[in-house]
């Protein structure tokens, strides 16, 4: 308790912040390199197109599998040494996702590829923690639109790679960059060794309870939820549109994917916002944004440049959207308590990703029963849905109460 206090009472620096946004960034980088080339994957593997979506459901899985029984873990057990095995993990996932002959064997990589990347969450509850309390929005901020950066970043990166060595080397070069990362962290990561007061059985059975008695996590992780299957399901489905509907090249929607990394500007000054007090009036505009980005491209869904135009907008404000919240909604989660923090995000991360998942399979099934008329639909309708949520909000509602 007093190693945690004193994390409290300092400031965490300007070198460890870089370096844990880039780590986030790098590891979380994994779960989305599948998103882009679910065509030239299932074409490798003989999927057929109507589970294609799988290969980006099946890690966004081991991802909340990671969440709810590896991330807890970071409130027992030496946050250095869980992020260093479970890398190690990632890493023989990769290779392996690499070089297997078939789909089965290429999915059971995948899921562990999830699982590996939860290290994601335990660096983010870590910055919070090095971060003194008037510095926790703006910390949280900067590591978030690091991993956001990995995120928006892995979809073109693995496109461009994809049209000079094939998919599978995006896989070999991640094994070897995560390979020098997992050395690096060994060496400059502080130790934070939490005070455990209940073993590992109970702290994961006390995940229903902080679930039960925590509305605000309940809240959020909904809003979250919503906003990322409509983020996941226009990342699943539009590299496939783009290419049936506009003719576009492998290489051609990495450049597309490019215009999505801008919206992580918005994670940073969405932290900032928040600690000025502006989190609802942010949250109420962020879910706005991502139902304005599907209506647009809903209406405007033939294969004219001004439909072309009206995709690469809605990528950007939608990826902003989704940025700004999540920056938000992990804020209010962690000014709840330091004692169960990584449970806290465990919970939260695990159900707005199951939201992801959701959206990735529902994205490859609408398009191949309706098309993308079809799809823009329902992903007008997922934030419209948390706006919905979000207007039976108490407006008393405070961080730790919430309805």
């Amino acid at each position: 308790m007093r190693r945690e206090q004193s994390y409290q009472d300092s400031r965490i620096s300007s070198w460890m912040m870089f370096l844990l946004a880039a780590a986030c960034g790098l590891i979380v980088a994994n779960l989305y390199y599948a998103q882009t080339l679910v065509g030239p994957i299932s074409d490798a593997l003989g999927l057929h197109s109507t589970a294609a979506g799988l290969i980006v459901t099946v890690t966004q899985i081991g991802y909340v599998i990671g969440l709810l029984f590896i991330v807890p873990l970071s409130d027992v057990i030496e946050n250095r040494r869980l992020t260093v095995i479970m890398l190690t993990v990632a890493i023989v996932a990769l290779l392996t996702a690499a070089f297997t002959p078939n789909a089965p064997l290429f999915m059971i990589a995948s899921l562990f590829i999830g699982i590996g990347s939860v290290v994601a969450q335990i660096l983010v509850p870590f910055a919070a923690s090095l971060a003194s309390e008037d510095q926790r929005g703006h910390a949280v901020g900067n590591v978030m639109s690091g991993l956001l950066l990995g995120i928006m970043f892995a979809r073109p990166l693995a496109s461009f790679i994809t049209s000079i060595w094939g998919w599978r080397a995006i896989f070999v070069l991640s094994a070897i960059v995560i390979s020098l990362l997992t050395a690096l962290l060994s060496l400059i990561l502080p130790e934070r060794k939490p005070s455990p007061t209940v073993r590992y059985g109970a702290l994961i059975l006390s995940l229903g309870t902080l679930l039960r008695q925590t509305p605000i996590l309940r809240r959020r992780a909904l809003y979250q939820a919503c906003l990322f299957g409509a983020f996941s399901l226009f990342w699943t489905v539009v590299p496939i549109h783009l290419a049936n509907q506009f003719s576009m090249s492998q290489s051609d929607i990495a450049w597309f994917a490019l215009v999505g990394v801008g919206g992580a500007i918005a994670a940073p000054i969405a932290g900032r916002l928040a600690d000025k007090g502006w989190d609802k009036w942010l949250t109420g505009l962020a879910m706005i944004i991502a139902a304005l980005s599907f209506l647009l491209i809903h209406l405007f869904h033939s294969n004219s440049m001004l439909a072309l135009i009206l995709l690469f907008i809605s990528a950007f404000t939608l990826d902003m959207a989704v940025s700004g919240n999540l920056v938000i909604g992990q804020r209010a989660i962690y000014s709840l308590g330091s004692e169960a923090r990584g449970r806290l995000n465990g919970l939260f991360m695990s159900i707005f990703f199951l939201g992801g998942a959701f959206g990735s399979s529902l994205g490859g099934w609408s398009y191949t029963l309706g098309g993308w008329k079809l799809t823009s639909l329902i992903g007008t309708l997922l934030p419209i849905l948390a706006l919905g949520y979000f207007f039976t909000e108490k407006r008393t509602t405070k961080a730790g109460t919430g309805s």
